[in-house]
């Protein structure tokens, strides 16, 4: 009897016995984990899925969590630019030995799914965003209103004193004298007074009469 399970992206076809290299699981060596995405289960009466055989599961021992081969990725970039870059890269694995395949029953067999060590991470990174939002305006919202409360008694007492000063200060002011009219110039009326006058115009000579 074998069985056709999908895991990481990946579809395997085991039989029990067998030992697998799959993409990390989020599981410890020694614990058993059960495949519930059976796409086909093969044997005398082999049973396809539409997409997945409804019932059916694969279970596995993890034995480690291993590394697979390093793989080094070169980049060379065309004439003219002389980039290079080399990246070297090994892929987490998670190596498991197939103990049994259950061709029905499988959601009463109480054994821990298997999932993805990166499915748990995103999915703990995103109830930590959605969890974060909410603290981080709850404590905005409380800040300024703490800091309202505060300053609505600082600014009463601040007012009172003021308006007192001022009072004080107008009934202390003395009172403006009234403005002076501008005084006569002297200077001008003297020089006036000490210009000459001028002579009055002489009325001309008649012109004698030609005899």
């Amino acid at each position: 009897m074998f069985a056709v399970l999908k895991t990481g992206g990946k579809q395997y076809k085991v039989q029990a016995g067998d030992v697998l290299r799959v993409e990390k699981l989020a599981a410890a060596a020694g614990e058993t984990v059960q495949f519930n995405e059976i796409l086909m289960v093969g044997g005398d009466k082999p049973v396809l899925g539409a997409p997945l055989v409804s019932g059916a599961a694969v279970q596995a021992t993890v034995i480690d969590q291993i590394k697979g081969e390093k793989l080094i990725h070169f980049v060379k970039r065309r004439r003219k630019h002389s980039s290079k870059r080399t990246k070297g890269h090994r892929q987490q694995l998670t190596l498991l030995r197939v103990t049994e395949i259950l061709a029905s029953g499988a959601d009463k067999s109480g054994v821990k799914a298997a999932v993805g060590a990166g499915s748990v991470a995103a999915a703990e990174m995103a109830a930590l965003v959605a969890a974060t939002p909410a603290k981080a305006t709850a404590k905005k919202a409380a800040a300024p209103k703490a800091a309202d409360a505060a300053e609505k008694p600082a600014k009463a007492a601040a007012k009172k004193p003021a308006a007192a000063k001022a009072e004080v200060a107008k009934a202390d002011a003395p009172k403006k004298a009234p403005a002076k009219k501008a005084a006569p110039n002297k200077d001008a009326a003297e020089k006036k007074a000490a210009a000459p006058k001028k002579a009055a115009a002489k009325p001309k000579a008649a012109k004698a009469d030609k005899a």
